[in-house]
C-alpha cells in the first residue's frame, strides 16, 4: 500500500466530505459514502485503500467533534491540535472545522437518543437483547421480564440492541 497515495488523497477526500456536508443535509456516515465514492473516481485508490482512507476521515473528525466546544471556536480546535491552527491551509482548517462541527452535533443527537434508550435493573422490558453499558456483557429475554444488574459486573443500565 502506497502511504503517499493515501496521504494526498486524505485531502482529497476531506474537500469532497466538506463539500458534501455544504450541499444538503447528510448524516457523517453518508456524507462518508459519498466521499468515498467522489475520491474513488478521481483517484487510483483500491477499495480496501478507500475504506481505510474513509475509517482514517472518520477517526479524526469524530474525535475533532468531541474535543470542540458548544460554540464553533477556533481556540478549542487549536487545543485538539496541540498546535497553532494558523499552519494549517485556510481551506484545510475550514473544511474540517465545519464538517468536525457538523459531526458534534449529530453526536450531541446521537448521545440525547441513547439516554432516551437506556435501560435500567429493574425495568420491566419485552423480548429483546441488552448490552451492559459498562462491560459490553449482553442479556437475552424472550419473554417479557424485569432487568437484572448486570451478571458479570453488577452495572444498572443498558442499551436494547
Amino acid at each position: 500500500m502506497n502511504k503517499n497515495k493515501l496521504i494526498a488523497a486524505y485531502s482529497d477526500f476531506m474537500k469532497h466530505l466538506h463539500e458534501t456536508m455544504e450541499e444538503t443535509i447528510h448524516t457523517l456516515a453518508e456524507a462518508l459514502e459519498i466521499s468515498k465514492e467522489k475520491t474513488g473516481k478521481t483517484s487510483d485508490l483500491t477499495d480496501e485503500e478507500l475504506d481505510k482512507l474513509s475509517g482514517y476521515v472518520k477517526r479524526d473528525i469524530e474525535h475533532a467533534a468531541h474535543g470542540l466546544s458548544d460554540k464553533e471556536d477556533k481556540d478549542s480546535l487549536s487545543e485538539w491540535f496541540k498546535f497553532d491552527i494558523e499552519l494549517i491551509e485556510n481551506f484545510t482548517l475550514d473544511a474540517f472545522l465545519s464538517v468536525a462541527d457538523k459531526t458534534r452535533l449529530e453526536l450531541a443527537k446521537l448521545e440525547k437518543m441513547a439516554e432516551a434508550h437506556t435501560y435500567h435493573s429493574g425495568d420491566i422490558t419485552g423480548p429483546g437483547t441488552f448490552v451492559c453499558d459498562d462491560c459490553g456483557k449482553e442479556i437475552a429475554f424472550k419473554t417479557a421480564s424485569e432487568i437484572p444488574e448486570c451478571p458479570a459486573c453488577h452495572a444498572k443500565t443498558f442499551i436494547r440492541i
